[in-house]
């Protein structure tokens, strides 16, 4: 990493402690420089990366370098000039992708995954490469949770979520193929969110599961993720207006909702209680057992199936330099999963998602536990990722929320679905729930 040590914070509000859709606005009316932006997160990066390593890849010049000519340019889209980081399963030309794994100490691609390209079509910024944990499986990485370095901040997309949250970067890109974006922005306090299957274009990006990988992405508000959707769809820029309360919430426990630590069933029954309170309509949704029964195993099947292909090359060349967690727990799984289970798996979870779509036609949008709780103390293990699988399933756009602290004083998250492919009433909705709970604590900072 070829950061300046001579960078410091001065003062107590930087530039990098902007949302991205206020440093984007401040970058085009010329109140604020790029490379004042990038400056100022690469001085944060430099106070803090000891403690939260949130980095695979940074090189400081080449950001300031990129700065410097976003300044010297007239505005060439809404993120003109503002700085993302990029999880290490994505390809970006000429920076390592090293999927944190030995077995590519030295990949330089020499082409931009495709949701890269769209952030630069936009006049946006990599300004680096995030951690993630092994092939964005279980094994992690060295990232800590920003507000306790004893804690893990989540995986896999572990990097991005902890740099955002520690204003070192306004904007992350992850991916989820179980529960790794809402899961670890619930636990760094910040939003996160997992779009419609099938959005964003994954090119580019090393591919686990075809049937249930997307791209996600991590900001400091709706309005943020909001923003980063567009650019990576291809889509002017048009904000939601927030919904105000005239929408209907369904409060869903899940067959789970035991598992969950009661800070995290209590943050999620709290927010329905206020939502009430507001005049938002709050209804309760069970699932249908006899439909939804098992569903944790059709995921594991689909999953692990298709990895168990994707994985080909490494697995048959480099499987001594495979962690067992992805090696056993994964690629072995799926070997043994016969073809016509994989095929059964998937016709269970196609039957759930025609029912779920049916189903919003009674409500606007699903509140539920992004997380079983507050991030677990120990790097060893990145979290429990059943609060978020399920959604995965079943292609439904995501947003964690933060939502208050737990016992330990660590971030809580509630999780708000919508139908598929009904992303901006999701904004919409969000951005109201955001200012109904109004939770300043849930979303701050660390002062380290």
């Amino acid at each position: 990493m070829t950061i300046s040590t001579t960078m410091r914070r001065t003062a107590a509000a930087e530039p990098c402690d902007l949302s991205a859709v206020e440093a984007a606005g401040a970058i085009a009316r010329r109140e604020l420089s790029s490379r004042e932006l990038v400056a100022s997160c690469l001085a944060r990066i430099s106070e803090r990366d000891d403690a939260v390593m949130a980095w695979a890849h940074l090189d400081a010049d080449a950001a300031l370098a990129q700065a410097r000519q976003a300044d010297a340019t007239a505005p060439s889209g809404p993120l003109h000039g503002v700085p993302v980081g990029l999880k290490d399963i994505i390809d970006v030309a000429g920076m390592p992708t090293g999927f944190n794994s030995p077995i590519y100490p030295d990949y330089v691609p020499d082409a931009d995954a495709a949701c890269a390209a769209m952030i630069r079509k936009a006049g946006g910024l990599i300004l680096g490469k995030t951690v993630t944990t092994e092939f964005a499986n279980r094994y992690p990485g060295p990232t800590r949770n920003p507000h306790d370095a004893g804690r893990t901040p989540g995986g896999s997309s572990s990097g991005s979520a902890a740099a955002v949250a520690d204003g070192q970067v306004p904007l992350g890109i992850g991916t989820q193929t179980s529960g790794s974006i809402i899961r670890p922005a619930a636990y760094c306090g910040i939003v996160g969110y997992k779009p419609s299957f099938g959005e964003i274009s994954r090119v580019g990006v090393k591919q686990q599961s075809g049937s249930l990988d997307t791209l996600g992405l991590c900001g400091r508000s709706v309005a943020d993720v909001e923003l980063l959707r567009a650019v990576l769809v291809g889509i002017p820029y048009r904000p939601e207006s927030p919904a105000g309360t005239s929408f209907r919430a369904a409060l869903c426990r899940t067959s789970d909702w035991d598992a969950a630590e009661p800070c995290a069933r209590a943050a999620v029954e709290d927010a329905a209680r206020r939502l009430a309170e507001a005049g938002v309509e709050v209804v309760e949704l069970d699932l249908p057992a006899a439909l939804f029964a098992g569903w944790s195993d059709e995921h594991r099947r689909i999953a692990n199936f298709e990895a168990s292909r994707n994985f080909g090359h490494e697995k048959r060349l480099f499987a001594d330099k495979i962690s067992p967690d992805l090696y056993e727990g994964r690629i072995l799984d799926g070997e043994r999963c016969p073809y016509d289970a994989y095929v059964a798996a998937q016709r269970r979870a196609e039957a759930m998602r025609a029912w779920m779509d049916e189903a919003f036609d009674a409500f606007d949008v699903v509140l539920t536990p992004a997380s079983a709780g507050e991030a677990p103390s120990g790097l060893a293990r990145t979290g429990d990722a059943r609060f978020n699988s399920l959604w995965t399933l079943l292609y439904t756009p995501c947003l964690t929320l933060p939502c208050g602290r737990g016992p330990n004083a660590m971030p809580l998250g509630i999780q708000l679905v919508a139908r598929r492919f009904e992303d901006e009433k999701l904004f919409a909705i969000g951005s109201a729930v955001e200012i109904l709970l109004d939770d300043a604590t849930g979303r701050s900072r660390p002062t380290g």
